[in-house]
């Protein structure tokens, strides 16, 4: 150092200052695509200097025209594989949770994993849906199928799936931790009677504030969510039912086949509902009926049916009004929800009902969505 000059400052921080030209940043969802298009996804090459063999460029995906952020963060929480299928002919959707993969470990270090599915807008425990546990691995392998029954056209043009990748609460700890890792995708991009498989990159949970004014354009747009979840407060859930004039019995055959997503009614988030069945005006025949209690439950499968004597003119001038309650012991019974069968309603209901009295021996099954208001029948 001592037959060295000094080096000032100045020269000191002059030394490599220009590195080179800086290298663009690859966008994540060059890697994980919101939603896997139909081709295979092919990473962009990234633009080095001149190299001494020539590479060709792979193709581009055509990534879907709705993708939501991605983000650094989401793309270490790891990907999620699942195929969904809109099954129209029995009213069902059907969510098969494949694998995980890259997961990342909580806090806790634990890796017991379930996936639990939600339909949003409504109320999450009425929709809740989970796997089973497996415990143990950063790439958990499911191959379960979660099913949603009475999803109707009308739920796939307006509803959203939530798939959570969630810690088991109850292995190691007692209180509930926040999801790994979740996605949602618009159900309106499914193909009826058509599977659709994903393999998606799983985001953190969004939090997100209810503005003060939803006047604006930009506000209705980042807070749509918000305003669904408030519309959602009004569903009450729905009912199959199975209509079917018996000629040799001379009569109506009503069955109560089960409920789907019905408004929890008590403290914990569940309800313990049965259904009533009223035919109106009352002759002095028996005309009320009621089905068994399930217990903790908005998704009740009941299977019961009960009959209701007298020609087809005279029933098609009735009213059948169908009730769902939850059962509270000693105290009066909550209403849930009801819909009303008859000749003077509009839409399903009235079809429903005339095309069940104007033939013999069929069975018609359809699916109802139930009013919050109880209807009022003077006799």
């Amino acid at each position: 150092m001592a037959g060295r000059g000094r080096v000032s400052m100045q020269e000191h921080m002059a030394i490599d200052v220009s590195p080179g030209p800086i290298r663009p940043i690859r966008l994540i969802s060059h890697y994980f695509p919101h939603f896997y298009p139909t081709a295979e996804p092919a990473l962009h090459p990234p633009d080095p200097r001149p190299p001494v063999t020539p590479v060709r460029s792979a193709p581009q995906p055509q990534l879907d025209p709705e993708p939501e952020g991605d983000s650094d963060d989401s793309t270490a929480l790891g990907t999620l594989e699942f195929t969904l299928l809109f099954d129209t002919d029995n009213s069902t959707l059907h969510c098969t949770a494949h694998r995980a993969k890259g997961l990342k470990p909580p806090a806790s270090g634990s890796m017991d994993t379930f996936v639990k599915a939600n339909l949003l807008p409504g109320a999450s425990k009425a929709s809740q849906l989970r796997t089973r546990t497996v415990r143990g691995t950063r790439g958990p392998v499911w191959e379960e199928t979660l099913t949603y029954h009475g999803f109707t056209l009308q739920d796939a043009r307006r509803k959203t799936l939530r798939l959570c990748v969630c810690e088991d609460p109850w292995l190691r700890r007692r209180r509930r931790a926040p999801p790994l890792g979740e996605l949602r995708v618009p159900l309106r991009k499914l193909v009826p009677n058509r599977a659709r498989s994903f393999d998606v990159c799983l985001e953190r949970r969004r939090l997100t504030k209810r503005p003060k004014s939803l006047d604006t354009a930009r506000g209705m747009s980042l807070y749509e969510q918000e305003v669904e979840a408030e519309l959602a407060s009004e569903e009450r859930g729905r009912v199959l039912l199975s209509l079917c004039y018996s000629s040799q019995r001379g009569g109506l055959l009503v069955g109560v086949l089960r409920c789907a997503h019905l408004a929890p009614m008590d403290s914990n988030g569940y309800s313990d509902p049965f259904v009533r069945l009223f035919l109106h005006p009352n002759t002095g025949r028996k005309s009320k009926y009621k089905t068994s209690v399930r217990k903790k439950t908005l998704n009740p499968e009941f299977n019961e049916e009960f009959f209701y004597a007298g020609p087809r003119e005279e029933l098609a001038q009735k009213t059948l009004l169908v009730s769902v309650w939850d059962y509270d012991l000693g105290t009066a019974d909550d209403f849930i929800g009801g819909v009303q069968l008859s000749s003077r309603a509009g839409g399903e209901r009235q079809q429903h009902w005339r095309e069940c009295l104007g033939h013999s021996d069929r069975r018609l099954e359809l699916w109802h969505p139930l009013d919050g208001a109880p209807l009022q029948l003077s006799d």
